[in-house]
């Protein structure tokens, strides 16, 4: 059997802690992996996973080998990846995760020119509001809205964008323009729950200060599809990013108020934290950073 087939194996069960999910991972059955590494067990006469029913415990040989041989097959990864880049052709099987509403809107309509220039990868997306973890799951680069606060991730800025506070024209018709931050406690403000605080305090940066005020409302969800179909239906306030209510307020359904106060954010793509990164990631990397950049509303911020 190939050692390092079984290294990888051992590599990855380590990091999903699941013989299952590398099985899924590579097109292939539990079994299969399982014999992998017992003959690596074998080879070295000596126990490296402690099976259990829900866990897999790495013995004390275990831990000391997983830590030499990371480090061995990122060096065949890494003298490979740069012996294929000499041909200047990305390829392989690329994995990324966006959110949905902003994958929907930037990621999957420029992914069909991001094949056509290189035709031999294969890109499978998730679509997932969530913080997924980028080793555990496979996935190659995570593109990610707001502050980070992984350190063990390596993260390229891919532009800005900003929370502003928007309304629909009846609804502000109905209960009056607030004018100052203060005046939103009097309105219904549409909550979204993932962010800090599950979203009931609002913080703004203005030119001189950073300011928050906490808010109340009768609806709250983790999609932003959902605020914006509250939004539309004049149902109160949200907070919400400049690049999903672009159309509408360009159209006049919904209305740019308190033009003052706003949350700028980075948009960042994310990946493990390697000493090099395959081509086939740097160039949908390098591939995002221009289409963000050319973008008419990410590149007004």
């Amino acid at each position: 059997m190939d050692s390092i087939i079984a290294m990888r194996s051992f590599i990855r069960v380590v990091e999903t802690g699941s013989f299952s999910a590398v099985a899924m991972e590579w097109n292939t059955n539990q079994a299969t992996i399982s014999k992998r590494i017992a003959s690596l067990e074998n080879k070295l006469g000596t126990k490296l996973l402690v099976r259990g029913s829900r866990k897999h415990t790495l013995t004390e040989a275990g831990k000391v080998y997983f830590e030499r041989v990371s480090n061995i097959v990122m060096e065949i990864d890494e003298a490979e990846a740069e012996a294929r880049s000499l041909t200047a052709t990305p390829k392989g099987h690329l994995r990324i995760t966006v959110p949905m509403m902003f994958g929907s809107m930037y990621v999957a309509p420029v992914m069909s020119e991001f094949l056509s220039l290189y035709p031999e990868i294969g890109l499978d997306i998730k679509f997932d509001e969530n913080m997924v973890d980028l080793v555990r799951e496979g996935i190659d680069v995570a593109i990610r809205l707001g502050d980070l606060q992984d350190s063990s991730m390596v993260a390229k800025n891919l532009g800005y964008d900003e929370l502003i506070i928007v309304a629909s024209p009846k609804y502000l018709a109905k209960h009056t323009t607030p004018s100052t931050l203060g005046e939103l406690a009097q309105h219904n403000c549409l909550i979204y729950s993932l962010s800090p605080k599950r979203g009931t305090v609002w913080v703004f940066s203005d030119q001189s200060k950073t300011t928050q005020v906490e808010v109340k409302g009768n609806f709250q969800c983790d999609n932003g599809v959902g605020l914006m179909e509250m939004l539309l239906a004049d149902a109160g306030i949200a907070l919400m990013p400049k690049w999903m209510v672009y159309e509408e307020l360009e159209a006049g359904r919904l209305i740019h108020i308190l033009k003052d106060y706003y949350k700028r954010y980075p948009i960042s793509a994310v990946f493990p934290k390697d000493r090099y990164t395959p081509l086939k990631v740097r160039s949908f990397l390098d591939f995002m950073a221009k289409v963000m950049k050319t973008d008419p509303v990410l590149s007004r911020v």
